[in-house]
C-alpha cells in the first residue's frame, strides 16, 4: 500500500510495550482495526530486555520479558491489529485528522491517536559511558548482574531503584559500592535500611562518576569527585550500574501536545486525555511514579476505552 493510497485509519498506536499491545488488543476487539507503529529496533518496550518477570499476574512460575511482550504481540494482532515496524519521527495533531510521521514507511493518518511511546534509561553523560556500554555500563540490574559474579559493582542514584538494584547485585558482586552525589537519599526507609544492613554494600556520599576508564575490552574502573572537598580518586569497578531515573520518550511530539516538567505527557485526571481531542496517552510515558508493566497494561486498556469512546461520539 502506498503513501498516496493509504486510507485514514480508525486509530493509531504509537510504541508498544504493555500499554501498547493493551491498548491496540481493545481497540482491535471493538473492531477498530488499529495500526501500531511499534518502532523499527525494539519493539515491546522495556520488558524485552527483562529476564524473569515475577509480579505479572497469572504467571505463579514467573515469565521471561521477550515472552510476555511476544505473547502480548500475538494476541493483539490475533484481533486485527496491524503492526508496522518503524520509528515515528514527527506528528501534526493539528486538525481532526491526525497525520504521523515515520522515518522509513511515509505518513500514516487516524482519527484517534493513542501515544505509549515509554521511557527510556536516564544516562550520566560522562565519558567512557557509552564507549563502555554493554561492557561493563548496564541500566538494568536483573539483566546483567550474573555477568559480574565475584567482581566489584558499582551503583550511582539514590532513589529505591538505587537502592534495589544495589540489594540485588549483592548477590553477585564481589562489592557493591553505592554513589550518591548528595548528602540525604531520596528513597523509602525501608530501603535505604535494607542497603545500609547489607555487608556487602558500601555506600560514598556527595560523590559523583565523572569518568568509566576501561581497557580494549570492558569497563575496569570509576574515576569520582567528592562535591565537598573536590578530591579525585579512582575505585576499581567492572560493572557500573546507573540507576538515576528515567526520561520520557516523547522529542518526536515536537510540543504538540501539553507535558509536564519531569516530562511525562499531561492527562486529564484520571482518563488518559491528553490536551489535544482525540489524541491519548499510557504507561511510562505518562506515569513517573509507578512503572510498571501491570500498571502500563492498566493504562493502555484505559486509552483504548477512552479512544473508543471518543471514535463513537465522531461516528
Amino acid at each position: 500500500m502506498t503513501q498516496e493510497t493509504r486510507e485514514v485509519q480508525k486509530a493509531i498506536v504509537i510504541g508498544s510495550g504493555p500499554a501498547g499491545y493493551t491498548a491496540a488488543l481493545y481497540l482491535a476487539r471493538a473492531g477498530y482495526k488499529p495500526l501500531m507503529i511499534a518502532g523499527a529496533l525494539t519493539p515491546g518496550g522495556q520488558l524485552v530486555n527483562t529476564t524473569e518477570v515475577e509480579n505479572f499476574p497469572g504467571f505463579p512460575d514467573g515469565v521471561m520479558g521477550p515472552d510476555l511482550m511476544d505473547n502480548m504481540r500475538d494476541q493483539a494482532e490475533k484481533f486485527g491489529t496491524v503492526i508496522e515496524y518503524d520509528d515515528v519521527t514527527s506528528v501534526d495533531f493539528s486538525g481532526d485528522i491526525k497525520t504521523v510521521h515515520t522515518d522509513a514507511s511515509g505518513d500514516f493518518a487516524a482519527q484517534a491517536v493513542v501515544i505509549t511511546t515509554g521511557s527510556q534509561y536516564r544516562k550520566l553523560g560522562v565519558p567512557g559511558e557509552i564507549e563502555y556500554s554493554g561492557r561493563g555500563v548496564s541500566y538494568c540490574a536483573t539483566c546483567d548482574g550474573f555477568f559480574f559474579k565475584d567482581k566489584p559493582i558499582v551503583v550511582v542514584g539514590g532513589g529505591d531503584s538505587a537502592m534495589e538494584e544495589a540489594d540485588f547485585l549483592s548477590r553477585f558482586g564481589s562489592s557493591v559500592t553505592l554513589i550518591h552525589r548528595r548528602d540525604s537519599f531520596r528513597a523509602s526507609q525501608i530501603m535505604l535500611d535494607r542497603v545500609k544492613n547489607n555487608p556487602k554494600i558500601n555506600i560514598l556520599m556527595n560523590t559523583i562518576v565523572t569518568e568509566v576508564l576501561g581497557d580494549d575490552n570492558s569497563a575496569t574502573a570509576v574515576r569520582l569527585e567528592n562535591t565537598q572537598t573536590h578530591e579525585i580518586t579512582e575505585l576499581e569497578a567492572n560493572g557500573i550500574f546507573i540507576a538515576i531515573g528515567h526520561v520520557p520518550q516523547t522529542e518526536f511530539l515536537g510540543g504538540a501536545v501539553d507535558l509536564n516538567p519531569d516530562g511525562t505527557i499531561v492527562v486529564d485526571g484520571a482518563s488518559t486525555r491528553t490536551s489535544v481531542e482525540g489524541v491519548f496517552a499510557a504507561g511510562d510515558v505518562v506515569d513517573s511514579v509507578y512503572q510498571q508493566a501491570i500498571s502500563a497494561a492498566g493504562m493502555g486498556c484505559r486509552a483504548a476505552l477512552d479512544a473508543q469512546h471518543y471514535l463513537t461520539d465522531k461516528a
